[in-house]
């Protein structure tokens, strides 16, 4: 007979952990789980782009072995409030990629924007298992890392709720039997407004998403749609999957996170509350599961969920990163530069909402037509394309 009943697990020695990115949204999700979980893991370096205070306060709570601030202006600060603890403290660019290769099992990947790019690659290049929460590794970058990870031979754990849930979804699947994979979408806080509506949408406006806390810029991108471009182009990196294998449902509740359909007419879906805690646990403590202090769902309090088809019409951003998706080369570096610039640009009022699609747009054909949309086969290739992106978003803004 086969043994059915669940196996008790078998204490494990604590999980040594490094967070690039300790102190946004996803980083210090992270540090309270492992706060929930005293004992199961070992900081060994924590590190932030300016939030010194924070950065300061997390390493002496967490006892990190190594705290790195970006930018060196901080490091005096740094320095003074670690005097006495025996934490090493750091700063600057290549401090980063130091600490992305401090001997560790898990390096949390966490920086924002084409700044987390060089220290996660270098995490990668060390063999590290890395959970990944920064999107412009694969968004700006992705055959280029992917053929990293495979030559590392190392682990990947998606972070997004989305891919997170994909990957639960597949466990124990062969590519072959895959028919589809569906990301769900909330819709962001402009989901029932027009476009006239959405042309004199304020930054206050746009930044309060429906079901999430998030920091500004994927609040700006959930509100465009283009994050779930964005996502789509990660899936393609992340899974065996072609682009017509992908596709997008607007689902408001975002309690499904994501549903793999099969060939034989099954469907997986994971579900749970949106709450970043969980996909983060899902990754630290992977392959086991680790417990996290998050609400649970009750299916009868929710009553019902709704899905709609995505209107590329009224928000264009995703047909945009779907199609430089498929353009392949350069295309997605360049969308994803122009679109940090075109976000930055309307939270500083510079340009409407709606302009932001339009800049994207702009940028990519204006980088055609200079034929610079060529496949980038290392780190300053993908820099370099992605300065260009942002210079061709200040001339379109400018």
């Amino acid at each position: 007979m086969v043994e059915t009943r669940p196996q008790t697990a078998r204490p494990t020695p604590p999980r040594s952990l490094t967070i690039l990115g300790a102190t946004g949204s996803v980083g210090t999700s992270a540090l309270d789980l492992v706060a929930n979980s005293p004992g199961a893991f070992e900081i060994i370096a924590l590190t932030a782009q300016n939030n010194v205070e924070q950065l300061i306060a997390a390493a002496i709570k967490h006892r990190a072995r190594l705290a790195v601030i970006a930018d060196e202006t901080h490091y005096a600060a740094l320095k003074a409030g670690l005097a006495g603890t025996g934490i090493r403290a750091a700063a600057g660019a290549q401090a980063l990629i130091d600490a992305a290769c401090e001997p560790a099992d898990c390096v949390l990947a966490a920086i924002m924007g084409i700044a987390g790019l060089a220290p996660t690659l270098a995490a990668v290049g060390q063999g590290r298992r890395v959970a990944l929460a920064n999107k412009e590794c694969l968004v700006a970058a992705g055959h280029l890392f992917m053929d990293l990870v495979a030559d590392a031979q190392t682990e990947l754990l998606p972070v997004d709720s989305e891919h997170s849930a994909v990957h639960q979804a597949l466990v124990g699947a062969s590519a072959d039997a895959i028919e589809r994979i569906v990301l769900t979408a909330s819709g962001g806080p402009f989901r029932t407004w027009s476009t006239a509506q959405m042309a004199k949408a304020t930054p206050a406006a746009a930044l309060k998403h429906p079901n999430w806390s998030m920091g500004q810029k994927i609040c700006i991108d959930s509100a465009t749609w283009m994050n779930k471009g964005l996502e789509l182009i990660e899936a393609f990196h992340l899974f065996p999957v072609t682009a017509d294998q992908l596709a997008v449902v607007v689902h408001p509740q975002s309690i499904i996170h994501a549903l793999v359909e099969y060939r034989d007419g099954s469907v997986m879906a994971q579900m749970g509350a949106p709450d970043m805690r969980t996909p983060i646990a899902y990754a630290l403590g992977w392959p086991q599961r680790i417990q996290a202090p998050t609400a649970r769902l009750d299916l009868i309090k929710l009553g019902q969920l709704t899905f709609e088809a995505p209107d590329e019409a009224r928000f264009p951003a995703l047909a945009l990163a779907r199609a430089a998706m498929v353009r392949g080369g350069a295309a997605t570096t360049i969308l994803n530069g122009a679109n940090e610039m075109a976000v930055g640009a309307f939270l500083d009022r510079r340009i409407g909402f709606t302009d932001i699609a339009r800049t994207v747009e702009s940028c990519l054909n204006r980088a055609e037509r200079k034929g610079v949309v060529r496949q980038p086969q290392n780190l300053a290739d993908v820099l370099e394309l992605d300065g260009i992106a942002r210079q061709l978003a200040r001339d379109v803004i400018g």
